[in-house]
């Protein structure tokens, strides 16, 4: 491991497989699934293997492969599920921001305040107004 803030470069992998190895809110998939089409094999599972890995040890490279092909298939079908929860997390992110929002009916002739933006002819010198209007 590094000692200090300047070996940052050493701590980069263990950063991106904490990034890239939890399940996301957003899709209810990790990152890596999404795009290596199997589940990340944690190092420590290398030394003292897990059931999966042990499970995948006894194989034989047939049966592997076939095992790999049938991932293969799957992972279109986990994608395609990331991709709906994702839209179905944008919409109750959605929902709930606009729960804060009120909405205004305005009239013609009605007095309203109009923003001034910086980029506007309006909006000249070191002080300039930021509303206009009566």
């Amino acid at each position: 491991m590094a000692d200090n803030y300047k070996q940052w470069n050493g701590r980069l992998p263990f950063a991106l497989l904490g990034y890239r190895t939890p399940v996301r809110t957003s899709t209810g998939e990790t990152p890596y699934l999404l795009v290596y089409g199997t589940e990340a094999v944690i190092p420590a599972e290398v030394e003292i293997p897990s059931l999966r890995i042990i499970q995948e040890a006894e194989l034989s490279d047939a049966e592997w492969i076939r095992n790999l092909y049938e991932q293969l298939a799957l992972t279109d079908g986990k994608r395609m599920n990331a991709l709906c929860h994702g839209q179905l997390y944008q919409n109750r992110m959605e929902r709930a921001f606009n729960k804060n929002v009120r909405s205004r009916q305005f009239t013609p002739g009605q007095l309203v305040l109009k923003r001034i933006f910086q980029h506007q002819d309006e909006a000249k010198g070191k002080f300039p107004p930021n509303w206009q209007g009566p």
